[in-house]
């Protein structure tokens, strides 16, 4: 199987075009329609990847991706019908990777999806250092893992990705435009905000203080880059 997803939606409709969608490119899915049975699903298996709507019933999606991301860092991609910057935010504030606004063309769902696995599968390949070691910080290429002091750090997936990025180009630079191209690499129609509060949430997990990193620092006007701090 290329993969096990979890499907989140109470319209009976979208999540049975998903699923044949999906399961015609091999993947395995399983679905619920509300934010009960998704936790209930998602607690009690194993997936690899999760596409979640905002609006459920008895439990809305944001707060079912952030209570999944309490426990796992399994990629989460929300659907909704609603587009306003606000439920975006919202989203990448409690943990998710990606976000698509219905009605969305399956094509793309399923290009993003191949973009995560792809990722993800690459990064466990890697073998020529598969760990990096910067002070007290120990990131695992391999498993994705990163730990600090000893305690391993929940990232997402599109943190992860951002941290593996900024450490293998220690020093350089990258604008918003250009992590939005790297990170997400796709055509990706989302504002620069985007980055900024995956950035924002990435320092909150890795420094001791946000307000005063030793990581993660700002070039302002420019953008972001990854040094130690002396």
């Amino acid at each position: 199987m290329a993969g096990r997803i979890l499907i989140v939606d109470d319209e009976p409709f979208i999540v049975k075009g998903l699923k044949y969608s999906l399961e015609q490119d091999q993947y395995e899915t399983d679905s619920a329609f509300d934010g009960e049975e998704a936790l209930e699903k998602f607690f009690s298996g194993q997936y690899d990847l999760v596409l979640l709507d905002v609006m459920l019933p008895k439990v809305d999606g944001i707060e079912v991706c952030q209570r999944i991301r309490e426990k796992s860092n399994v990629p989460i991609i929300m659907l909704t019908a609603k587009g306003e910057d606000m439920d975006k935010i919202l989203g990448l504030e409690y943990g998710a990777d990606d976000y698509m606004t219905k009605p969305f063309n399956i094509l793309e769902v399923k290009a993003r999806i191949k973009t995560i696995f792809r990722r993800t599968s690459m990064a466990r390949k890697e073998g020529s250092q598969s760990v990096i070691t910067i002070r007290d910080m120990r990131i695992n290429l391999n498993n994705r893992s990163v730990s600090i002091a000893g305690k391993e750090i929940n990232l997402t997936a599109k943190e992860f990705d951002l941290l593996q990025l900024f450490v293998s180009n220690r020093g350089k630079v990258f604008s918003r435009e250009s992590l939005l191209e790297t990170i997400w690499k796709y055509d990706y129609l989302g504002d620069l905000r985007t980055v900024d509060v995956h950035i924002r949430r990435l320092r909150e997990k890795i420094e001791k203080n946000p307000a005063q990193p030793e990581y993660i620092f700002t070039k302002w006007g420019v953008g972001y880059y990854f040094t130690e701090k002396d």
